[in-house]
Parts: structure tokens; C-alpha cells; sequence
């Protein structure tokens, strides 16, 4: 089992100067706050850290700065994903596996493959990755869903497949996953305000947005949730809701980069085609602040 892949992880936002450059000093400090703070690994560069819009050399960079700040203290994933499979069985192939222990690859979206092609883009993914590979469906963001039969195919046709992301919201799918699994197999969530049922039925944890900007509060849930204290975990759930849903009503990540920015880890600049939220967001957001603090 992927013990490094249990608890609390956070989707890492790429903080952006305000020439739009990626601003590597916040970045820093937003790693050290993460692990200062509890987390259990970070994913770098999934969908929370804009990578649609890095050109591949400002990934690499990413990937290479994120490496080498951590420093070996905390677990690392890498997000490699799209909708052209031979593109990213070339860029899994030609990844500098430096101190990562997976990849995050998300189901291809815009496509809308069968369930077939799905299967067969991550097999061949599976073939040539280096690294575990961790599932990722999120079908609100990929117009395609990714079924519980596929994902438990793929668990046991592939030994390096070691567990998915699910963030399609649906119980009934989580619970087939969880019912027909290979034991080793993990079931992480993709949805911040879901991760406490989620790992009161059997999932290892969550990887997490909010656990950006309130890394304690995110990695005490997930901590508690795994000692099966669920009293106090559903405190933090329910204090937690409603700045989750303000990360959110304007995309993700311009609503947790205006927290983060509020906190003082660099600015909201976030690049096209999204947009900073708001006013009337940015002063539900810090009203909300006011609050958690």
C-alpha cells in the first residue's frame, strides 16, 4: 500500500508575480507552510496549479524548484495528464522523477472517450510510467464520467495503479469502489467538503484545496477522520463549509488565491482564460476569514 498517499494531501496553487511569471519565493514559503502545518504529500501542478496554461518548460522548472525546496521532508506527486495519451506517455516517459513517489493523471476530458478508451489511455500510461500511478476523475471539469467498473479494471490489470481520485460527487460510485477494490487500493477524495463522509466509509483521505490556505485545519480533519474521530472531525467539516463554497463560486483556484494572498503568500493573479473573483466574492471571502481566524 501507498502509505505516502494516506491522510491529508493539497493540490499546490502556482503563485503568479504580477507580470503573470511564476513567483517562486511564494512558492517556497507556501511549501513550507504546508508541511510547517501538518500535510501529509503535495501534488504539484494538478489542476489547482493552473497547469492548462504552464508551458512545459515552466513545468519542469516547477517540478524541479518544488523538489528541491522540499528537500526530501514530506512525499511528492506530480500531475501529468491530458486528452492526447501519446503526448503524455511522452512527458511520463521523459519525467525527471527527482523525489516524487507518484503521478497524478486525470481522466482526458474534452474527448468524452467510451469507457473503453479510457481504459486504454491509462494502460498505456500504466506501461510507461516510472512512477505509481493515481487515477483522477472529476467529471464536472473532463464531460465524461469515469464508472466504477472501469477504475476497478484498471486497479487489477495494473499493480502500479495504485489508487484514484474520485470527485464525481457520487456515493453510489464510491461505494462500488470501495466494495470491489483490491485491498491495497486507495480511494482518495477530490472534494473538499465531502472528504469526512468519504473517509468514514473507507477512503484514505483527501487531496485537498482548501489545504492551501488552512493547511491545520484540513490535515487535522484528515487525522482524525483516520483515528476514527469523527466527533471532533465533524467541527472542523462544519466550520469549514462555507469558505470552502467561496473558494469555489467563482473557480477554482481564484478564490483560494485570494486567501492565500489575504494571508500574505503573494497575490490573486491567476492567468487567463480565468479571472480574480469578484468584489462581492473578496468581501464574503474575508468576512468569512473573520471568522476562522
Amino acid at each position: 500500500m501507498m502509505n505516502e498517499l494516506q491522510g491529508a494531501g493539497v493540490a499546490l496553487v502556482t503563485p503568479f508575480n504580477a507580470d503573470g511569471t511564476v513567483d517562486y519565493g511564494t512558492l517556497g514559503r507556501l511549501i513550507d507552510f504546508q508541511i510547517e502545518s501538518g500535510m501529509d504529500y503535495l501534488v504539484s501542478l494538478g489542476t489547482t496549479g493552473e497547469t492548462a496554461t504552464l508551458s512545459q518548460a515552466e513545468r519542469k522548472q516547477v517540478w524541479a524548484f518544488t523538489s528541491k525546496h522540499v528537500n526530501k521532508r514530506i512525499p511528492l506527486v506530480a500531475g501529468i495528464g491530458g486528452n492526447h495519451t501519446q503526448e503524455i506517455v511522452e512527458q511520463i516517459k521523459n519525467f525527471d522523477v527527482l523525489d516524487y513517489v507518484a503521478i497524478l493523471s486525470v481522466s482526458p476530458y474534452y474527448n468524452k472517450p467510451t469507457q473503453e478508451g479510457i481504459y486504454q489511455h491509462y494502460k498505456a500510461i500504466a506501461e510507461a510510467s516510472p512512477l505509481p500511478i493515481i487515477l483522477y476523475n472529476v467529471p464536472g471539469r473532463t464531460g465524461s464520467n469515469m464508472s466504477p467498473a472501469t477504475t476497478i479494471r484498471l486497479a487489477k490489470d495494473f499493480k502500479n495503479i495504485v489508487a484514484t481520485k474520485e470527485a464525481s460527487g457520487s456515493f453510489a460510485q464510491f461505494s462500488e469502489i470501495l466494495r470491489d477494490k483490491p485491498k491495497d487500493f486507495l480511494l482518495i477524495s477530490g472534494d473538499d467538503p465531502i472528504t469526512l463522509p468519504m473517509m468514514a466509509m473507507g477512503a484514505a483521505g483527501i487531496i485537498s484545496v482548501l489545504g492551501n490556505a488552512y493547511p491545520k485545519k484540513v490535515s487535522a480533519l484528515a487525522h482524525l477522520c483516520r483515528e476514527g474521530n469523527f466527533d471532533e472531525a465533524r467541527k472542523i467539516h462544519l466550520e469549514t463549509l462555507k469558505i470552502i463554497d467561496l473558494c469555489f463560486v467563482e473557480g477554482n483556484p481564484a478564490g483560494v488565491k485570494y486567501i492565500l494572498e489575504k494571508k500574505g503568500y503573494g497575490t490573486d493573479q491567476v492567468r487567463l482564460p480565468l479571472v480574480p473573483v469578484s468584489e462581492k466574492t473578496k468581501q464574503a471571502i474575508e468576512d468569512e476569514m473573520s471568522i476562522l481566524a
